[in-house]
């Protein structure tokens, strides 16, 4: 995803909160991501590059180690974060002592920056952590949080595939808070393709999770309605592969409302003239 990375970048560059350093880690890119980079000169940024391939959760972990700031966020090399996003974060972390980790609402793009559709984000603690069986709805590469919650915590290495959110939230939400700006300040991309074996082996990886936790809890019933919502998730998965075969997946929905998409675009367009 290198020639999507200086627009992430320069949407941190773009922040109305500028108190903040930016760790950028080349998990053994084959790419030349940071080739795109080459003319940005701010202080504030850090490339981290050793020519080795860890894995996410283990660059994660590096991270949460290396930050020196009062909290961490994080974002995937090939999203886009709306300016105010750190300051309303921050915001909403200093106003209530109890949260842990906070996200925000999340538009999804395309390769080709149109919007797609709108992620489901739930505000409080007890609505994210409503149904611990069905995962939670809580996007990962939007999150802020407390540096020493990370560092209490961590991320599971080996990294579970695909789903090292999913595990932290599992492991940590009976002890923890979360939240949510309840505002769109993100966009996530998803490709235009699913890689269907992916989807399907992390659904296994997540379900195998729940199993041990749900099992050391002595709460089978919870084991039994996540087994039920894995097999529901799967038919749904097979049932879109084979739609796909025939007709190419269109991901346009009708139901983002015209303000949400004139911000992404006024957000994208202004973030594209800062380079």
């Amino acid at each position: 995803a290198g020639h999507y990375l200086r627009l992430a970048v320069l949407s941190i560059l773009r922040q109305t909160f500028e108190d903040w350093e930016l760790l950028i880690i080349d998990d053994g890119s084959t790419d030349n991501a940071l080739l795109e980079l080459t003319d940005i000169e701010d202080p504030r940024i850090k490339i981290i590059r050793d020519g080795l391939n860890k894995g996410l959760a283990a660059r994660l972990n590096e991270a949460i180690d290396l930050a020196r700031g009062t909290y961490l966020a994080r974002m995937d090399q090939d999203d886009v974060s709306y300016p105010e996003r750190f300051s309303r974060q921050i915001e909403l972390l200093q106003g209530d002592p109890s949260l842990d980790v906070v996200s925000v609402g999340a538009i999804t793009i395309s390769d080709n920056n149109e919007v797609t559709g709108l992620l489901p984000c739930p505000v409080t603690h007890e609505k994210i952590c409503a149904r611990p069986w069905q995962g939670f709805c809580f996007p990962h590469p939007a999150w802020m949080g407390t540096i020493g919650w990370f560092r209490k915590h961590r991320y599971a290495t080996p990294g579970p595939y695909f789903c090292e959110d999913q595990e932290l939230l599992l492991r940590t939400y009976s002890e923890s808070r979360f939240g949510s700006v309840d505002e769109v300040l993100f966009a996530y991309r998803v490709r235009e393709k699913n890689n269907w074996s992916r989807v399907v082996r992390t659904r296994w990886t997540f379900l195998k999770i729940q199993f041990h936790h749900f099992t050391g809890m002595k709460k089978l019933n919870y084991s039994g309605m996540a087994l039920f919502v894995f097999s529901a998730l799967v038919a749904r998965d097979l049932t879109r592969m084979v739609q796909q075969m025939f007709k190419p997946l269109q991901r346009t929905p009708a139901t983002i409302n015209t303000a949400v998409t004139s911000k992404w675009h006024e957000t994208l367009r202004a973030t594209l003239d800062k380079s």
